[in-house]
């Protein structure tokens, strides 16, 4: 019985590259995502340049009806999931002070709360077949003092960590991906400066998850695609922390804020 890759937030950035990617290694992919324009685009296109079977579930990641319906999906015995990638994701701009704490909690449950059940929903029936892959996108903000953007990302890490450890034995793995500044529209859609970044701290998105898939497929606990972030990841681990909150701050102030 041929296996799809499910993959949350697939209609832009990270999450369409890697649909893109996997459905051009010949995998069936199921797509999902707020948008349904944008999941019929995207399924109409990998279908006709890949010749790949493409569908799609329209879900709202920060409700928990949708994230059920998903895991639904993820546990259908008739129509398995080979990989799941749990990329879905957003950033808030406001200090945690200063966010509502709906904000924060549905923040939380798109990060943290949606991955952990879907990687519930799908463990069960990999495990059943002997074989499997799950991949978390968290981020090299796990490494620093990064507010709960940082902290969400963080739990990510361990939990891939720990998961791998547990089931790679039993065939199934677990992967945390952990991108730097990446080229898509994660910052635009925060309205967020990225003018005081270097430009050699950007990675073109393909790169990123040629690099992920890699070491997905080699059966990894982490991916930290590229050597930069690599040693800055490493940099981060063991510099004062007063000195990583500073330069993670990056990325996460207003285009109208000026230093």
């Amino acid at each position: 019985m041929a296996e799809s890759a499910l993959i949350t937030g697939a209609t832009s950035g990270i999450g369409a590259e890697f649909a893109e990617q996997l459905a051009a290694r010949g995998d069936d992919v199921v797509l999902v995502a707020r948008d349904v324009a944008r999941l019929k685009e995207r399924c109409r296109h990998l279908e006709e340049r890949y010749g790949v079977d493409a569908s799609y579930l329209e879900a709202d990641l920060s409700t928990r009806e949708d994230t059920d319906r998903v895991a639904e999906r993820l546990s259908d015995p008739d129509r398995p999931i080979g990989m799941l990638v749990n990329n879905a994701g957003y950033g808030l701009l406001t200090k945690f002070a200063d966010s509502t704490v709906d904000d924060e909690q549905s923040n939380l449950d798109v990060l943290v709360t949606a991955p952990m059940r879907l990687a519930h929903a799908a463990i069960g029936p990999m495990l059943s077949r002997g074989h499997g892959r799950i991949v978390n996108i968290a981020s090299v903000a796990a490494y620093t003092p990064r507010g709960t953007y940082g902290a969400h990302k963080a739990w990510l890490v361990s939990f891939s960590r720990w998961a791998n450890i547990e089931y790679a034995h039993r065939g199934v793995g677990m992967t945390a991906v952990c991108p730097g500044f990446v080229r898509t529209d994660f910052h635009p859609r925060m309205d967020a400066r990225t003018d005081n970044i270097p430009g050699w701290m950007w990675l073109p998105v393909d790169r990123l998850v040629r690099e992920g898939l890699a070491d997905v497929d080699a059966g990894k606990a982490v991916s930290i695609p590229s050597k930069r972030f690599t040693v800055l990841a490493a940099l981060a681990r063991n510099a004062p922390a007063s000195i990583v909150a500073k330069a993670a701050r990056k990325g996460r102030e207003p285009k109208t804020t000026r230093l």
